[in-house]
């Protein structure tokens, strides 16, 4: 299935210099959570908020399996030093590790998969962690059971020595 036919990746580049330029650090993800709950209940997904206190967990239910997409939300307490337009407007607070690119990609993909072509029947569970730097947040979703019932689950992150248009999975 091409998803991009489904995406306005105008809105989804601007969405994503936002999330950069307002990093928040682990479960300090109010506004960004927001943004994300907001987003996934505007395309009529389920969705679930306050899981381990800041993570978004929205669910496309469907027949047959059920898989886990996840993203990482939190930013590093980092100045930014960059000169970009998007640059961070809070000190010591920057989305350094693609964060914000990995929200929007997984936001992405769940406008592509709530379009009616879509040719995936089963339960898509999209799961936006807090505190993936450090803090444990996956341990304290996994606790508030954002996995129950999924049978297998995805992450990304975007990895700067990835050729363009190549992608690397690691087992694990």
């Amino acid at each position: 299935m091409n998803l991009q036919k489904y995406l306005d990746l105008e809105a989804l580049t601007k969405l994503r210099r936002d999330l950069h330029q307002h990093p928040e650090l682990g479960f300090e993800e109010i506004r960004t959570s927001r943004i994300v709950a907001d987003y996934l209940l505007e395309l009529g997904l389920e969705v679930e908020e306050g899981i381990a206190e800041t993570g978004v967990v929205a669910t496309l239910r469907g027949e047959g399996r059920s898989v886990g997409l996840r993203a990482d939300m939190d930013a590093l307490a980092l100045e930014e030093t960059s000169s970009i337009p998007w640059v961070s407007r809070l000190p010591g607070k920057m989305h350094a590790c693609g964060h914000d690119g990995h929200m929007a990609m997984l936001l992405g993909t769940a406008k592509a998969l709530t379009q009616k072509e879509n040719s995936y029947k089963g339960t898509v569970r999209f799961i936006f962690q807090p505190a993936e730097e450090g803090q444990g947040g996956a341990r304290y979703m996994i606790k508030d059971g954002c996995l129950d019932g999924v049978s297998e689950i995805y992450g990304i992150h975007v990895w700067n020595y990835q050729p363009v248009g190549e992608v690397g999975v690691k087992d694990g």
